[in-house]
């Protein structure tokens, strides 16, 4: 799924992303640690993996958003 970045903290690398969808999603850092990414900025287009539905949806990881 793909999202855009709506908040980030460089010193926690937490925040949250925007679904396509109009759903803000939080995320802390562990869903970017086994990542490359180690900065990111408000408006970047990125991909995301979450777990859960509902009020349960979580985002496990946010990676940098590829073209198929």
């Amino acid at each position: 799924m793909q999202a855009t970045v709506s908040r980030y903290d460089e010193e926690t690398f937490s925040g949250a992303v925007l679904t396509d969808t109009g759903i803000e999603l939080p995320f802390t850092v562990h869903a970017v640690s086994d990542t490359p990414i180690r900065h990111l900025r408000v408006g970047q287009r990125v991909g995301i993996e979450t777990t859960g539905t509902g009020a349960g949806l979580a985002v496990t990881k946010v990676e940098f958003a590829t073209r198929l």
